[in-house]
């Protein structure tokens, strides 16, 4: 049975349905980037949060910058914006459930003035964002905006014709600011330490380039919460969508698939209202960074120390490599004593039991996560997840042993090439660039370390790293991957 508003009276049993007529909700929340995390999350809030009769007036409009949007904005359309979220795991009986907080979506290359339209609505009162680490036009080294990228200089020269995500923000605000209209909350929703001073960096920086005034304006009016998103969603497959419709019976072109953990800490600093989402699970707080910090460094960073390793030894799913008894033991004893040390206490936080729950969510069997999703856009997280520690590293005089064996792994994953001879996916915004630096030769150490946006100056300064980095490399390149994770957990 196709998954549309026709068929929802006819479907039921273990699929819970909106309690709510998707119908009969009004938009509040403008989301760009609508990909399987803001559907397994952001999403799934507000939908929680409806079926308890509350928040009709905060209905979600997808937004997509990207050509390839359109293929996101067509599976929905084609079934009245509803899916169908799959929870997957290791015991039976999770719960499947047919989500309705989307309400439309429009892409920026169909009608841009549409778009802007849109954002400058008055019932608009939240854009919310999951752009990728890398969509912010923040220099990683720098921490300044990169107003020399060609889509940035592009909408600085198309004030009215915008393509990139601050072009957008800054037509559509400038217009509220002129008719008198009230500021949005903009709020971030991706993996990244600080994500809200982030995006506040990011559109100030535009706007004092586009429009000094407004800029003014948008520095007293708009918000930007600090938030910390948290839930493994692997990308969909055509075998999940086969199997829901084995098992249930239903035809859904995007259905998305997720663990059944998920959280979400957030800044109550909202200038134009929110959803009540304390009431379905959020935990909001004045201070969000303990929480994003132990995330961001245990979780992603756990996930980078795995992905570039477990690909090499042959492994294709985050699964397996907790599976490779010498795999799991190095990624804990990274958490334990490279990351621990330098977490401050996250209120109502065990972080033992947390680490240990990293390492069951790790192992779960049942999303097939997959490490070519994990080690996707290595030039943009190493810098956000794993230099951050290596850094209070050398700062504190430490052994690097295994923080740099990250990096090494990730230089060596540029190959492409396992050590049974199989090739995997190296995905990267910046691949070839990246695969340029890492190519074999007598200077590779030092022409990889000079990528000044990964590494920045600080890094590459450092004797002590660069001398734990060139011999991790090496035993990589000469012994094999075994033979290097057991020589590093001996150190």
């Amino acid at each position: 049975m196709k998954l549309n508003r026709q068929h929802l009276p006819l479907l039921g049993g273990a699929i819970a349905l909106p309690t709510y007529q998707p119908a009969a909700t009004r938009q509040g929340i403008v989301h760009i980037g609508v990909g399987g995390f803001h559907r397994a999350h952001q999403a799934v809030y507000t939908d929680a949060l409806m079926n308890q009769g509350e928040a009709l007036d905060w209905s979600i409009c997808g937004v997509g910058l990207r050509a390839e949007d359109r293929a996101m904005r067509d599976a929905l359309a084609a079934q009245d914006y509803l899916y169908t979220l799959v929870e997957l795991g290791d015991r039976p009986g999770l719960p499947v459930r047919v989500i309705g907080a989307i309400s439309g979506m429009l892409l920026a290359e169909d009608c841009a003035q549409a778009l802007i339209d849109k954002l400058a609505d008055p019932a608009i009162r939240i854009v919310s964002l999951t752009i990728t680490e890398g969509g912010y036009c923040i220099d990683d080294s720098s921490g300044e905006f990169r107003a020399e990228l060609p889509q940035i200089q592009y909408d600085l020269a198309h004030p009215e014709a915008p393509r990139s995500v601050f072009g957008f923000l800054c037509a559509a605000l400038g217009r509220r600011r002129a008719a008198g209209t009230a500021a949005f909350t903009l709020m971030s929703c991706d993996n990244l330490p600080h994500n809200g001073a982030v995006t506040r960096k990011a559109l100030l920086g535009f706007a004092r380039l586009a429009d000094p005034e407004l800029a003014v304006w948008i520095e007293a009016n708009v918000s930007f919460p600090n938030a910390m998103v948290d839930r493994i969603t692997p990308m969909t497959s055509a075998a999940h969508r086969q199997q829901l419709a084995v098992e249930h019976g239903l035809d859904d072109a995007w259905p998305v698939v997720c663990e059944p953990f998920v959280q979400w800490v957030l800044e109550d600093k909202f200038v134009a209202g929110r959803p009540a989402w304390e009431k379905v699970g959020v935990q909001f707080t004045d201070d969000v960074t303990p929480y994003e910090e132990m995330k961001i460094k245990l979780l992603n960073g756990g996930h980078q120390a795995l992905a570039y390793l477990g690909a090499m030894l042959g492994h294709r799913y985050a699964h397996e490599t907790m599976q490779d008894e010498q795999l799991r033991e190095y990624v804990r004893a990274y958490m334990d004593k490279d990351v621990t040390s330098y977490l401050k206490e996250a209120p109502g936080i065990d972080l033992e039991a947390y680490k240990d729950s990293l390492i069951e969510r790790f192992s779960n069997t049942g999303i097939c996560d997959q490490l070519s999703r994990i080690g996707y856009d290595g030039s943009s997280r190493l810098p956000k997840f794993v230099l951050p520690t290596l850094l209070k590293q050398i700062e504190a005089g430490v052994p690097l042993h295994r923080t740099a064996l990250i990096v090494a792994a990730w230089c060596q994953y540029q190959t492409g090439i396992d050590q049974h001879g199989n090739p995997f996916e190296v995905g990267d915004p910046c691949s070839a660039q990246v695969q340029q630096a890492a190519r074999p030769g007598d200077d590779q150490v030092e022409r990889f370390l000079a990528m000044d946006e990964v590494f920045g100056r600080r890094i590459p300064e450092s004797a002590a790293f660069v001398e734990a980095f060139r011999l991790q490399l090496e035993r990589l390149q000469t012994l094999g991957v075994r033979a290097t994770l057991e020589l590093t957990m001996a150190q």
